[in-house]
């Protein structure tokens, strides 16, 4: 394909048929098989979701067996994800059972390779942006006692308070943490009509991550249905992915980069094609 490619399978991408947000989360591919699949084609890591991570823990893989698999693979970087509420009030019942789930991931980004954690407001829970950029601060400060993972805020049409590349801006730069930035989704920024050339304004510091995903703009009315099942791989749809990856690498970043496609025809592949066009698709818009 005439690139060396440095490209993370995501979670959603490559589990396989999970009930996404709305029921089984984890997935009936075991670690190994995602290992193996992930090396075979390219992929220089994976990524984990929170529930996949703690079933798996729950079942008795402990964290040293996971440091194992990737290692044997040769897969050097791990997503892990998603961290949110962080911004509510401590007393907060949405914020008690994120303590829990930000323990859980901040063990786990103790003992493996982490490339980054994502965090950010999936639930659309309002807040005020300043409080956001508050506790995004905190959370960074806190993360940094664990790992030197960057911890990157993902920002999305969905999110109630940080939905434009302005409000993303002031989150990164309101807490200024040496190790916090923002994800950026092809998907997240073709839906909020942000067109490449505006990413020229970004501090490079804050271009913590990249992940391309596909699809049509402009918001579907049945906008949840669309997000968890019908994006599209890199190339598939109508968004800009080339020129997003151009204005990247001119700002300096140049991988790894993620593939996040939430696609019902994808997950219910057999295991051996849902990587192969995972990565080939990625790399293609890569070359």
């Amino acid at each position: 394909m005439g690139v060396d490619a440095d490209v993370i399978g995501l979670y959603w991408t490559i589990s396989g048929p999970v009930e996404v947000h709305t029921g089984r989360e984890w997935s009936l591919f075991s670690l190994r098989d995602r290992c193996a699949h992930a090396a075979r084609v390219g992929f220089s890591g994976i990524g984990l979701w929170h529930a996949d991570l703690e079933h798996l823990l729950a079942t008795g893989t402990t964290l040293a067996e996971v440091r194992s698999l990737l290692d044997e693979y040769g897969l050097r970087h791990l997503e892990l994800e998603f961290l949110g509420d962080w911004f509510l009030d401590p007393s907060d019942e949405r914020r008690k059972a994120a303590d829990r789930t930000r323990e859980l991931v901040f063990g786990a980004a103790e003992a493996l390779p982490v490339h980054h954690v994502k965090v950010g407001n999936l639930a659309g829970t309002e807040a005020e942006l300043a409080r956001v950029v508050e506790a995004f601060g905190e959370l960074c400060a806190d993360a940094a006692n664990h790992t030197a993972a960057r911890i990157a805020y993902e920002f999305m049409p969905y999110d109630a308070v940080v939905n434009t590349l302005d409000r993303a801006l002031a989150v990164a730069e309101g807490a200024d943490a040496p190790n916090g930035g923002l994800a950026f989704d092809t998907w997240h920024l073709g839906k909020l009509d942000i067109a490449p050339a505006e990413l020229r304004r970004v501090p490079p510091r804050f271009v913590s991550w990249v992940e391309l995903s596909d699809g049509p703009f402009g918001i579907a009315e049945e906008w949840l249905d669309e997000v968890i099942n019908r994006r599209r791989l890199p190339g598939e749809g109508d968004f800009p992915i080339r020129d997003y990856v151009h204005e990247f690498r001119e700002l300096g970043y140049d991988g790894p980069w993620g593939v996040e496609v939430l696609s019902e025809e994808l997950r219910n592949l057999p295991i051996e094609q849902i990587f192969d066009r995972a990565y080939a698709t990625t790399v293609a818009q890569l070359a």
